[in-house]
């Protein structure tokens, strides 16, 4: 299987990124670290108009008719960039919901017993009767706690944890250069770090993770094979979560400051690893298929 991006899928990589780099850089992720709850609303329309939500929205009915593929490489680098708001389930609902494949109205979904953003969704899918606010562990993402089990059923909940899978696979390959890079140039013993073997070893290993995850996830994106999404997800998350913890040793002391960004990878990672398809859902489905019984 030939995972070599074509031309076209690799303009649409550069160009969320591009789009990412200037309307969200990292002084507009602090201050949205800073303000809980508050959702960019002309952030949200502009990726409407760049067609973020309605990628995979057929050309027929106003959308971009692209494919799973596609949609992961967007979502990736909507990872790497930790953009915050209910984006799945917004994407989920274009060409279903009006105005959500243009980014004027914000959708959410309950998943298990967690429901996102549900403050800020102008469109909530599904029963959230009782729900109550809980503190998340991160700034970024607020969520509330539903007294069942709702969520998205079939090919949406598959569709879901490959995009969050997507994310996992952002995340991990940011923090990895972000650990790379501080390993060059911070100095110890008038060396820099990245010259001592352990440093070596942790970066490496970073790297490992994240390329095995990504193989994991595009693959999952061409087949759409629910067991491959299941191995795409416990792969991504361990390699968001894992490189996160790793990044913040790489930065020693300083990695655990507020001022650091590397806390607010690991939190949305922990997050989103209880999200669409959590780590014992995944399990369960490898296990089944894999058992002869």
């Amino acid at each position: 299987m030939d995972f070599r991006l074509t031309d076209d899928q690799q303009a649409l990589r550069k160009g969320v990124r591009e789009l990412l780099e200037r309307r969200f850089d990292r002084d507009a992720l602090r201050a949205a670290a800073e303000t809980p709850g508050r959702l960019d609303r002309a952030l949200w329309r502009e990726l409407g108009a760049a067609g973020f939500f309605a990628l995979r929205v057929p050309e027929a009915d106003g959308g971009v008719g692209l494919g799973l593929p596609e949609a992961v490489l967007a979502f990736e680098e909507a990872g790497r960039a930790l953009l915050p708001g209910p984006l799945v389930a917004t994407h989920l609902a274009a060409g279903e919901v009006a105005g959500a494949a243009e980014g004027e109205v914000v959708v959410t979904a309950p998943d298990g017993p967690l429901v996102e953003w549900l403050d800020a969704a102008d469109v909530v899918r599904g029963d959230v009767g009782g729900a109550r606010p809980v503190r998340s562990v991160d700034p970024l993402t607020p969520l509330h706690r539903l007294p069942g089990t709702a969520g998205a059923a079939g090919e949406g909940r598959l569709t879901a944890a490959l995009l969050t899978a997507a994310e996992q696979l952002g995340s991990a390959a940011r923090t990895t250069e972000t650990a790379v890079a501080y390993a060059r140039t911070r100095e110890q013993f008038g060396r820099p770090i990245g010259a001592f073997q352990a440093v070596k070893h942790l970066c490496a290993g970073m790297l490992v993770r994240t390329e095995v995850a990504r193989a994991a996830v595009y693959a999952a994106a061409v087949t759409g094979d629910p067991v491959e999404i299941a191995g795409a997800k416990l792969l991504a998350d361990e390699a968001a979560v894992d490189c996160a913890r790793d990044c913040l040793q790489v930065h020693g002391g300083m990695g655990f400051t507020w001022e650091s960004d590397v806390h607010l990878h690991l939190k949305r990672a922990w997050v989103r690893a209880r999200r669409w398809m959590p780590r014992a859902v995944a399990e369960e489905a490898e296990a089944a298929h894999l058992s002869p019984w």
